[in-house]
């Protein structure tokens, strides 16, 4: 809204107005606006928590200090949404169809995470809503963004214009008086079913790849390979961030490192020179993506006030369901989808977790009639919880693998 507000005030050539063109200037007031409303505002929201009550019932799990959280007010992924969503309003362009997309997903995703809740606190059911109620709320996200992936006109790919050769067409653009003319490439925007994979040289995957059977007709049905991906990506990596959120600070600084990474990816996808130079998609106006992942970065960060060791409040599936799906949307919307199995190590090792560990024990059961186990304990942080790991210790050890794997990420963007 103050985009809009400050654009008027630049046509009437008022001073300073013109700050807002800058997406640099736009994301610092979105991470300090967050920061302010998750960490003053957010006070506020959990006392109300904790007046009405608000504690999620805790199964005894024979973890050391466990039962100490009880009656400590769940829901506090109202303060992450809230801290994003407003700055993302006030700051972002909001006629840009990525954003558009980001607050869908984060509105969506939280409610379901917050009717989720509701059923485990006031209706005093642990089982919260059905798993079933959830994929399917997963699935009809993943539906939207895909079918906007393929239908929007706004959502173009800029790629160079090649030969018969295969070789890159070029011209020459005469410089302004004084400068020297410079040779660039010929380019078009084009609806593309392309992602960047990491490590390699001519790094880019096609889904229409997927679907070569088809012959000539695999390009125009690609897209329908698009909405299976995202579908998947989304459920997965959604579930993945709801599993990690069981000790305190884990998801959200996980989360938080995640974002930081994934609005630098954002920032060079949505800069042609940057783009051209690390031999990456160019993605046209995704870079306003940064100022929404800025106020993700905000939330999550001053969230982390009330949620470190020991926590004054869980966010529960409120945020995490919708932090998973920010965080794979996101890293759709900038066609790096392929980088998630490293970005986001943590949250696919909590979750391999829970996947061997419920295989092997059905397996074992099966074969010689007595169930085993891998771990001691999935997910895999209650693993180190139950060899006597103070719950700090985990939380910060892990934060330390998501800054490595943060790192290796960004590192992809040269090593090729």
């Amino acid at each position: 809204m103050l985009y809009y507000l400050f654009k008027y005030l630049e046509s009437l050539d008022i001073p300073g107005a013109g700050l807002f063109n800058f997406i640099s200037f736009r994301s610092a007031m979105a991470i300090i606006t967050s920061l302010i409303i998750s960490t003053i505002y957010g006070k506020k929201i959990i006392r109300k928590l904790q007046q009405a009550q608000i504690g999620e019932s805790i199964r005894d799990l024979g973890l050391e200090g466990q039962m100490q959280k009880k009656g400590t007010p769940t829901m506090g992924g109202l303060v992450i949404l809230i801290s994003i969503i407003i700055p993302v309003l006030l700051f972002a362009n909001l006629g840009n169809i990525y954003i558009l997309l980001m607050l869908f997903i984060t509105v969506w995703l939280g409610f379901v995470g917050f009717v989720d809740d509701y059923i485990k606190v006031f209706r005093k059911n642990k089982e919260g809503l059905r798993g079933k109620f959830k994929v399917f709320a997963q699935i009809i996200a993943g539906i939207v963004v895909g079918l906007t992936l393929h239908f929007n006109d706004d959502i173009v790919a800029r790629e160079k214009v090649l030969d018969e050769s295969g070789k890159p067409i070029t011209r020459i653009e005469k410089g302004v008086e004084g400068e020297k003319s410079v040779i660039a490439y010929v380019t078009r925007e084009v609806k593309s079913t392309k992602v960047n994979v990491p490590f390699f040289k001519n790094n880019e995957f096609d889904y229409a790849m997927l679907v070569w059977f088809m012959g000539d007709k695999a390009k125009q049905w690609a897209w329908v390979v698009v909405i299976l991906a995202v579908i998947f990506i989304i459920t997965f990596v959604s579930n993945g961030a709801n599993l990690t959120d069981g000790l305190d600070g884990l998801a959200a600084g996980s989360s938080a490192i995640i974002g930081g990474t994934l609005g630098l990816l954002a920032y060079v996808s949505g800069n042609a020179i940057m783009a051209d130079y690390l031999n990456i998609m160019y993605l046209p106006s995704t870079g306003e993506l940064v100022v929404y992942i800025a106020a993700f970065i905000g939330a999550l960060v001053g969230f982390l006030w009330y949620n470190s060791y020991p926590a004054q409040v869980f966010m529960g599936d409120t945020g995490s369901l919708a932090i998973g799906g920010i965080i794979a949307v996101f890293a759709i919307l900038i066609r790096k989808e392929l980088l998630i199995p490293i970005l986001c190590g943590v949250f696919v090792a909590e979750s391999l977790s829970v996947v061997l560990q419920v295989s092997w024990f059905k397996y074992t059961r099966l074969r010689f009639g007595e169930g085993r186990r891998i771990l001691r304990m999935s997910p895999l942080h209650h693993h180190f919880q139950k060899l006597n790991y103070p719950e700090p210790k985990i939380v910060t050890r892990f934060w330390i693998i998501g800054i490595l794997l943060a790192i290796i990420t960004i590192v992809t963007l040269k090593i090729r």
